[in-house]
């Protein structure tokens, strides 16, 4: 999940700035670094957005209230501070003109707008189909010591 969001929103910020200032190697770079930061900031970010998730009154018996509850929690975390670490990259490459808290405000806009729906329409139920077929049936099916 944290992959394809990391991509998502990497392929939307460099259309936003212009593709032309980066070279494929430059790109990939910053995606690794983009995606480990994110991996990182996911692993403190999920339980906290689960636990804020179930804490919330609404029918929990069904599980795609639960999914979209979480990700009404989660992604504006991740948004706020994957576009803090946006602003930070952007500081230091190229440099911000005007007030980094306006800058930071506006990122933050033009994020959500994008993430949310990432997340609810594309990242969320390819994840997690994935995992339904993958994952699950390899933890489900224990192997037989013959």
């Amino acid at each position: 999940m944290c992959f394809g969001m990391v991509l998502i929103m990497s392929v939307y910020n460099s259309a936003l700035h212009g593709f032309s200032s980066y070279s494929l190697g430059s790109a990939l770079i910053q995606f690794a670094i983009t995606f480990i930061v994110a991996f990182i900031a996911e692993s403190f970010v999920e339980p906290v957005a689960h636990k804020l998730a179930r804490s919330l009154p609404y029918d929990q018996s069904k599980e795609f209230n639960f999914i979209i509850v979480f990700a009404f929690c989660m992604v504006p975390i991740m948004v706020a501070i994957m576009s803090a670490y946006g602003i930070i990259l952007t500081l230091i490459t190229i440099g911000i003109e005007g007030s980094i808290f306006t800058a930071y405000l506006k990122t933050l806009a033009l994020n959500i707008i994008v993430a949310l729906p990432s997340q609810l329409l594309i990242v969320g139920p390819i994840s997690r189909k994935i995992l339904c077929k993958y994952i699950k049936p390899a933890i489900q099916k224990p192997e037989l010591n013959g």
